[in-house]
């Protein structure tokens, strides 16, 4: 079955070369009085090497193409041989032994040779898809990937500091692809097939994991993984990589320490979460917090916290579990603050009645460009979730319980920053009336694409200014002084 992909002794494929060297005559016969001219001998030192670059390329593609071919193969004879529900017992070391030996025997049988990197790579590779999930896995371990985007089985992109790039790796086929993908909704109950053609789940380390497959996804199954974290920033790292400055970090704990309602905005993958999880770390040990999220992303840094996680319904479309009904739950529970990861719905009536109750110092996240688009967003989820009240009553709503937005960008050359850090101070008939502490403050593109800014403040003095006096936390004037 694999014979075609063996080497001949030469390295050469003899069907082929009697063609080439018929047509080598009639090139180099015309060539021979060309050594008068001086202009012949340009081409000698330029042809071989594109030639030599896509002789490279050609075998470098049917090497993966043979390996492919062997793993599918082989794959299949691991499936056959390997004691599935011992898996879960088995050690690593004694697994991947296990693995070995059974392919070396599969090799030798089908008379196949292997370098010792092919074997190497191919029994990593066999390793990932009985335990891990395939041509993902390396990427998976890749800490400098964010996100893993697969549009189909042969184009998955990766998003590194910001920024997409297309890599190599590939999966056999769609039917491979969605073996992948129904290894992983399976494991957490979940299922997808025509009849539920999307999915949303949470890996083992935490990833958050998206699916759509076809009929839906026209060109391939189409799957989004954004990487779970293992290592909590904090505010200090969030400035040293330049997300804001030591004063708005400053600012921004006294905000935190003496419990204002504070909603983290803006786009996907602006960074909000991580926000959210540094912001967490101003919070006294002392209280009782409680997270709502429909992944659990949040990283808290307390010692009592308890995590909620919403739940879709089943196949028989009963059982779920939705964010307004954990929050509406969370406030029989005695909580000092609740943490809503992400406010999308109709669970925002009972985030701000929350916060208007009792429950100082809580924070969510929503989906918004700008301080005011925000407000504007949480109006028109209050709308959406069928509640009839005048809009002047759902603004006062909104003005008595959200203090602070603080909005994060993802800007063009991939960097995160928080570029507004806006308070709520009242209504002023019937809008609501907000102040600007600080921004960034772009000032130019460097050849290179990075943008060059700066954050100041706007001379504005803090709405809450007393409120931190109070509480302890003596802010100097000169934070709020923007810079000439």
């Amino acid at each position: 079955m694999f014979s075609r992909y063996r080497k001949s002794p030469d390295g050469q494929k003899p069907a082929p070369s009697a063609a080439v060297g018929a047509a080598t005559p009639s090139v180099t016969a015309p060539a021979a009085p060309a050594p008068a001219k001086p202009v012949p001998a340009r081409p000698g030192p330029s042809v071989p090497r594109p030639g030599a670059e896509a002789i490279a390329s050609d075998k470098e593609k049917k090497r993966r193409e043979r390996l492919m071919e062997l793993k599918v193969e082989l794959h299949r004879r691991l499936l056959d041989n390997l004691n599935l529900a011992a898996l879960e017992k088995a050690s690593e070391s004694s697994l991947r032994t296990e693995i070995a030996a059974i392919c070396g025997e599969a090799l030798e049988e089908m008379s196949v040779v292997l370098n010792k990197e092919e074997r190497t790579i191919l029994n990593q590779e066999l390793y990932d898809e009985v335990m891990g999930l395939g041509p993902l896995e390396p990427l998976l371990k890749d800490e400098t990937i964010n996100d893993i985007l697969v549009n189909g089985p042969n184009r998955i992109f990766v998003e590194r500091g910001g920024r997409l790039e297309l890599t190599d790796t590939t999966f056999k086929d769609e039917r491979h692809l969605l073996r992948i993908i129904d290894k992983i909704v399976s494991a957490v109950g979940r299922r997808v097939d025509e009849s539920t053609p999307y999915v949303d789940a949470r890996l083992a380390d935490g990833s958050r994991f998206n699916a759509m497959v076809p009929p839906i996804a026209v060109d391939g199954s189409l799957v989004s993984i954004r990487k779970f974290k293992k290592d909590k920033l904090g505010i200090a790292d969030l400035v040293r990589f330049g997300a804001f400055t030591e004063e708005m970090a400053a600012y921004l704990q006294a905000a935190v320490a003496t419990r204002l309602n504070i909603i983290v905005s803006g786009g996907t993958g602006s960074g909000k979460t991580t926000t959210l999880n540094a912001l967490s770390s101003f919070i006294d040990h002392s209280e009782r917090i409680l997270t709502i999220e429909d992944t659990a992303e949040l990283q808290l840094q307390q010692v009592h916290v308890g995590r909620m996680e919403s739940r879709p319904p089943n196949v028989e479309g009963k059982g779920a579990v939705t964010q307004r009904d954990c929050l509406r739950n969370a406030l029989r529970m005695r909580p000092d603050r609740i943490i809503v990861g992400e406010t999308r719905g109709e669970e925002v009536i009972d985030m701000l009645q929350a916060m208007n109750t009792g429950h100082d110092g809580s924070m969510t996240t929503i989906h918004a460009n700008s301080a005011r688009d925000g407000i504007s967003r949480l109006e028109n989820m209050v709308a959406m979730a069928g509640i009839e009240m005048p809009i002047k009553a759902v603004r006062a709503q909104i003005a008595s319980a959200v203090n602070l937005i603080v909005q994060a960008s993802r800007l063009q050359d991939g960097s995160r920053r928080m570029v507004s850090i806006t308070e709520i101070t009242g209504m002023e008939g019937d809008v609501i009336s907000m102040q600007e502490i600080f921004r960034y403050e772009r000032l130019g593109v460097e050849p290179s694409g990075k943008i060059v800014g700066r954050f100041n403040a706007t001379g504005v003095r803090s709405h809450y200014s007393d409120r931190f006096r109070q509480w302890g936390y003596n802010l100097p004037a000169s934070i709020y002084e923007p810079i000439v």
